[in-house]
């Protein structure tokens, strides 16, 4: 059952899902009705730990020691780095159980209806195509490395398997989650021992100066933060009444534990010597006992496959968050199953130069999140508690300020700050020590304008809006 209308601007999922498993979820980014609950903030524990259990988050600590910094250096950076990316994860899924829909649904709220197609255009891009190419190739090499069958056959056999649970929807992706998180625990648990054992942690680089620990914490919040636009996607299903602080400690301990953990790992492993020309998973696996080996070698397969099953389900929600209109039951499926194929021709190209291009990518992350999380969070501010429940959903809501401070934040803070090795900036240029602080001043722009021009405007309270109480009451 679906209701919407002028006067009622809330839509709800039709179809009956429950906890089923084994069935496509209908519908795609309505609000999940009352009679469909259920969860508990537990599960969003191994929902963002198993998604960072791989190789891609390993290669963050990797890429420190690249960077320059020495192996301590880096655990600072993936610290700070971490925190703040968790930190936003935590605030953010508190939200889902209270309005029930997808991130980039409550994006509309600040944003608008039309001008929300901006930041979720760009998410279904990143996420939906581009997380998941990242996280194809470092599960099509290891597939590779374990098998020795042609790269080009393990990047299909993965994104198949990938396809197929986002496919399902919600419900497959919460299981398949659980079920891989004890797996993957034990085996990156014994790697990482052994690893850490034959570490060097007196080495890695130099230092590097402010600069190049900038430049890694910005690369280390991309990866971490790289999750906040999918929060509330798996905290929706949650019942209204569920205790909002444990599903922010969960979701945001889930998040930094992981990636914390695997990412001093791999600055760590770093330090190992290893023949040249290896790929960077059979580097990882080099120095382990050859069960070990071929064990977390399974573990990295199977950890970016649940990476990307996320990738791919959230990409799908925030594409169908653009209004686009899909006359289909299964919409969102069908979403998913496009993404799994342009992800695919992506992944193939990028398994050609697989360093340089993660880099990059962790760093393009970084920059429009800063803007887009800085005015949803002046906005959550701003509104102290009021509801939204009636601008999700009408096609009549606009704040065009949103949008605009979105784009002159983004661009400002790219042209004075970026420094990676598609575009220098033209305060690093010039100043060696400031490194990348693009997110940062992206972010500060951005909460700054946002808040005082909202200060400027009346903000209405939406708890005794039409829309609320003439639909809440008649849940299906």
């Amino acid at each position: 059952m679906s209701v919407s209308s002028e006067e009622a601007a809330i839509e709800f999922r039709e179809g009956d899902y429950g906890d089923r498993v084994g069935v496509v979820e209908p519908g795609g980014i309505e609000e999940i009705p009352d009679n469909e609950r259920h969860g508990n903030p537990l599960q969003l524990l191994w929902t963002w730990t198993s998604p960072n259990l791989e190789f891609a988050t390993v290669f963050i600590g990797v890429l420190a020691i690249i960077f320059g910094l020495s192996v301590w250096q880096a655990v600072a950076a993936i610290v700070l780095g971490n925190g703040l990316g968790a930190l936003g994860q935590a605030v953010l899924s508190a939200r889902g159980p209270e309005y029930g829909v997808p991130q980039m649904v409550l994006s509309r709220a600040p944003f608008g209806f039309l001008g929300n197609a901006l930041p979720a255009g760009i998410m279904s891009l990143t996420g939906g195509i581009g997380w998941f190419a990242v996280n194809s190739v470092s599960g099509t090499f290891a597939l590779n490395s374990l098998t020795k069958m042609p790269t080009t056959l393990c990047l299909f056999i993965i994104v198949a398997a990938q396809v197929v649970i986002a496919f399902f929807g919600h419900n497959l992706v919460q299981a398949f989650e659980r079920y891989a998180f004890p797996l993957l625990a034990v085996v990156f648990v014994i790697a990482s021992v052994i690893s850490l054992s034959k570490s060097h942690f007196g080495g890695g680089g130099t230092g590097g100066g402010l600069g190049v620990f900038l430049l890694t914490v910005a690369t280390v919040y991309g990866y971490a933060a790289g999750w906040n636009p999918y929060a509330a996607d798996y905290a929706r299903y949650l019942p209204r009444d569920t205790d909002k602080r444990k599903v922010a400690l969960y979701a945001g301990l889930g998040l930094f534990l992981s990636t914390t953990i695997l990412e001093i790992v791999g600055a760590a492993s770093a330090t190992i010597l290893v023949p040249k020309d290896l790929s960077p998973t059979d580097a990882f696996v080099y120095s382990l006992p050859t069960v070990v080996a071929k064990l977390t070698l399974l573990a990295i397969v199977l950890g970016s496959i649940c990476a990307n099953v996320l990738n791919i389900y959230s990409g799908s929600l925030a594409f169908l968050t653009l209004g686009i209109r899909i006359r289909a039951h299964l919409r969102r499926a069908i979403v998913a199953l496009a993404f799994g194929v342009l992800g695919f021709a992506l992944a193939y190209y990028a398994l050609k130069n697989p360093e340089s291009s993660y880099e990059n990518f962790l760093l393009l992350i970084s920059y429009w999140l800063g803007p887009w999380l800085g005015i949803f969070l002046a906005d959550q501010l701003v509104r102290r508690g009021a509801r939204v429940d009636g601008l999700l959903f009408s096609r009549k809501h606009e704040n065009w300020a949103a949008p605009i401070i979105f784009l002159v934040s983004l661009v400002l803070s790219i042209w004075l700050f970026s420094n990676q090795t598609q575009y220098v900036g033209i305060v690093p240029s010039r100043v060696d020590w400031i490194g990348d602080v693009t997110f940062i001043v992206g972010f500060g722009l951005s909460f700054i304008a946002y808040a005082v021009y909202m200060r400027t405007v009346r903000v209405v309270d939406l708890r005794d809006h039409p829309a609320v109480n003439a639909v809440n009451p008649v849940q299906p």
